[in-house]
């Protein structure tokens, strides 16, 4: 997918110290400056977003012939995002907002930039250069920070052509007035935001559809959408939704509207309806916000962030060879205690459940290396396994305890336990004395009994009994 991002980019740049003294000359404090860093602000958070998510992305704005310009462009240039559509406007300083932390507390910021409008030869540019190009682009962006660049003749330009060829364009609204963006297949104003373009109170649900079904007739929008904080996200496409927020702890918010924006793009653009968009973005605001400063997410982190709320499907646990190499790969760079069991877990009962939770409790993550139906009856004879491994892996990964179940087709798990090295090996009470597969590759074996009188085999002799 190809997304076009067009609005006001920035540089957001941060001069990290410690302050131990005040000044003689004034008294202000005086910041011994450790290290500085620079990352992209304003509509570029949207583009890093994009990037992160996976999509290719294209930007389109207007900066200064100057030295933030350069180092904007080459900042761009370095995470793969098209610039060809970055227009110089001569005279035009490009936005630069630097901060003074010390201590983990901001002291100062100071800003250099322009905020008049653009002039009428750069809007020319922008919409000749989009005419152009435009069915390159799946979805377009418009990431409005009040810095000039979003006029509303450029606004309109846009959304008209976009209309022509079918393509959706989302805007992240700035002022009270949103009719420059009218048009729009959606607009994702936060409640603050909705309250001022529309002079509704919100307060009530009936107050929320007031104010949404306002939007939708002010900026004739295919859907109305307000962001609610804590409190989810607002939509009236036929009827008012709520979807409430997935959000488990709040360090920092900045940058969450950027991420909402930029995960719906890629939502819609990814082909998935409304309901679904919506949910997609209330996950990667919750990942968001529980960073510090402005931050981006993926979709590994999302997929992560959702099994750990407990609302993603069984199968999205059940993992191959390659897949669970790379959860292995970031869970070892987080410093995760990684323990792993395996077996046929052919008619799952509570031993089984018992014995997985003991097991989890010896670390961070618990993989499950699951026996294919081939090696069960090898195993274990021509009748068996009663449940194909489809069936047996579905249930195991929905159990609390298992984190992720890999399939293998050997009679041993020794090559995945080989990739993985677990810190910990699990294996039933049975293995007292005896060679457990794998042990050279794992940090500890730990041992676990297994609960008396419950086990597979005792399961189907008592069903034939019961039948005979």
């Amino acid at each position: 997918m190809n997304i076009l991002v067009i609005g006001d980019l920035m540089i957001d740049h941060y001069l990290w110290g410690s302050c131990e003294r005040i000044s003689p000359e004034a008294p202000v404090q005086v910041v011994d400056i450790a290290k500085e860093t620079k990352v992209l602000g304003g509509a570029g958070n949207v583009i890093n977003n994009l990037n992160t998510l996976g999509a290719k992305v294209s930007v389109s704005s207007v900066i200064g012939d100057d030295a933030n310009g350069l180092e904007l462009r080459e900042m761009l240039h370095d995470i793969g995002v098209d610039t060809s559509n970055i227009i110089i406007q001569n005279g035009r300083k490009t936005s630069k907002k630097s901060r003074v932390i010390a201590s983990s507390q901001q002291v100062i910021r100071y800003d250099r930039e322009s905020k008049n409008d653009i002039d009428d030869n750069s809007v020319g540019k922008i919409l000749d250069t989009l005419v152009s190009k435009i069915q390159r682009y799946d979805v377009i962006i418009l990431s409005d920070y009040g810095k000039g660049i979003l006029r509303d003749e450029l606004c309109q330009g846009i959304i008209s052509l976009a209309k022509n060829h079918n393509i959706k364009v989302l805007v992240d609204p700035k002022g009270s007035d949103f009719s420059k963006y009218k048009g729009a297949y959606l607009l994702t104003p936060n409640k603050k935001e909705a309250i001022l373009a529309t002079s509704v109170e919100i307060t009530d649900d009936k107050s929320l559809k007031t104010a949404l079904l306002k939007l939708k007739d002010i900026c004739e929008l295919d859907i109305s959408l307000i962001t609610l904080s804590e409190d989810g996200i607002a939509t009236y496409q036929n009827e008012l939704e709520v979807f409430p927020t997935v959000t488990k702890e709040v360090f920092d918010v900045t940058g969450a509207g950027d991420t909402v924006i930029a995960s719906i793009a890629f939502a819609l653009a990814s082909g998935k309806d409304i309901a679904q968009t919506v949910k997609f973005a209330n996950l990667a605001a919750g990942v968001v916000v529980g960073k510090i400063g402005s931050a981006t997410v993926t979709l590994s982190e999302i997929q992560e962030y959702e099994a750990s709320l407990h609302k993603s499907t069984s199968d999205t646990h059940v993992k191959n060879f390659v897949e669970i190499e790379k959860i292995i790969a970031k869970c070892s760079s987080k410093g995760k205690k990684i323990v792993f069991t395996n077996g046929c877990f052919d008619i799952l009962h509570v031993g089984h459940v018992k014995y997985l939770q003991i097991a989890k409790s010896f670390g961070d993550v618990l993989i499950v290396g699951l026996n294919s139906d081939a090696s069960v009856s090898r195993l274990k004879g021509p009748t068996r396994p009663v449940n194909i491994a489809q069936d047996r892996a579905y249930l195991l990964a929905a159990l609390e305890a298992v984190d992720f179940v890999v399939p293998f087709s050997e009679d041993t798990p020794l090559e995945l336990i080989k990739m993985i090295k677990p810190d910990v090996l699990v294996k039933g009470g049975d293995y007292e004395g005896k060679v457990v597969v794998g042990t050279e590759f794992a940090g500890e074996l730990k041992l676990v009994d297994f609960v008396d009188g419950k086990s597979t085999t005792k399961t189907i002799e008592k069903i034939q009994k019961s039948q005979g």
